[in-house]
């Protein structure tokens, strides 16, 4: 058989619920009755009860008769979700590009840029977690996985928080982690409270952000994740004006004047010292005041547990004053 290529990143499917009343208020309403209610933590207990049919990103029903007891991972997000959950012992494989936990270094490895379908097949896993993200390379690897019997579940591609919550409780309604899951969810959102109550009334910052070093400058425009991000801290994304992720002239961002420069790459040595050092730099307000910033690649764009504490980061790196 042959290897196929992976890469990428990780969401779908949503839960919200909400309901009240105000017992001071007089109304013609009725509080549920206790069979109502009983019938509401049925329905709860249910969504997570086993047998399960799930549906991925693919549109695609798996149904799963308990709880997997073996688990491959074949992208980093799926991977940090999956051990935030606290599934260390049923996860058997993992791709070489998987560096978070400490403990996902020790797993197997099923291959980097390209999967070891014969290999993947060798651990009998009951489900793979694959990924949207990498679906054009992906896609005859996972026909192959399932054609051999295995249970392949494709993981939706997260445009913001939401969708990265609503994938936290996917896999954990598909481990029986749901609890575990919107634990993760409910931490996160308190984190994402708490930053941007810190920036109420601050004065919003134009930013660019360069995921690559010349000749080929990277940067994040329009419908990226990191461009919600930036909206989310009160910060303007000033290549916006263009679409995903794309490759952009030191001319033009000489022209865009911002006032920060994220680094979101460190594969360049002492790529702060070099980027002033570029023609054309000097007239930059964020060279002239010395605030150009490097991020943590990883934290600021796996969609998983960790996620809202890279939303922390860059917004310290952005407004370093709201957080003295």
């Amino acid at each position: 058989m042959k290897k196929f290529w992976k890469i990428g990143l990780s969401a779908f499917l949503a839960i919200g619920l909400v309901a009240g009343c105000n017992a001071k208020e007089e109304t013609n309403e009725k509080s549920p009755s206790s069979e109502q209610q009983k019938q509401q933590e049925t329905s709860k207990v249910d969504e997570a009860a086993f047998p399960m049919t799930i549906t991925d990103a693919t549109g695609k029903d798996i149904t799963l008769e308990a709880p997997p007891e073996k688990i491959v991972s074949l992208i980093p997000s799926n991977t940090e979700i999956l051990f935030g959950l606290g599934l260390n012992d049923e996860i058997i494989g993992v791709t070489d590009n998987d560096d978070y936990p400490a403990e996902a270094t020790e797993k197997e490895k099923v291959g980097g840029m390209e999967y070891n379908i014969e290999q993947i097949i060798a651990l009998t896993p009951d489900i793979v977690f694959a990924h949207a993200s990498s679906m054009t390379f992906s896609e005859g690897a996972i026909e192959q996985l399932e054609a051999a019997g295995v249970k392949v579940f494709v993981v939706a591609n997260a445009k913001d928080f939401n969708d990265t919550y609503t994938s936290i409780e996917q896999l954990g309604r598909a481990t029986g982690k749901l609890e575990e899951a919107q634990k993760i969810v409910a931490n996160m959102k308190a984190k994402v409270e708490e930053v941007q109550t810190k920036l109420e009334g601050v004065k919003p910052k134009k930013v660019f952000v360069e995921t690559s070093d010349e000749p080929e400058i990277y940067t994040a425009g329009k419908g990226t994740f990191m461009n919600e991000m930036l909206n989310m801290i009160h910060a303007e994304n000033v290549a916006a004006d263009a679409d995903n992720w794309y490759k952009i002239d030191a001319e033009q961002i000489i022209a865009k004047n911002p006032d920060v420069i994220v680094v979101t790459y460190n594969y360049v040595p002492d790529i702060l010292t070099k980027i002033p050092q570029r023609a054309g730099f000097e007239t930059i307000t964020a060279v002239k005041n010395k605030d150009i910033v490097q991020v943590d690649e990883n934290t600021t764009s796996r969609q998983g547990p960790r996620l809202a504490d890279g939303l922390e980061e860059l917004a310290k790196a952005i407004y370093p004053e709201a957080f003295q």
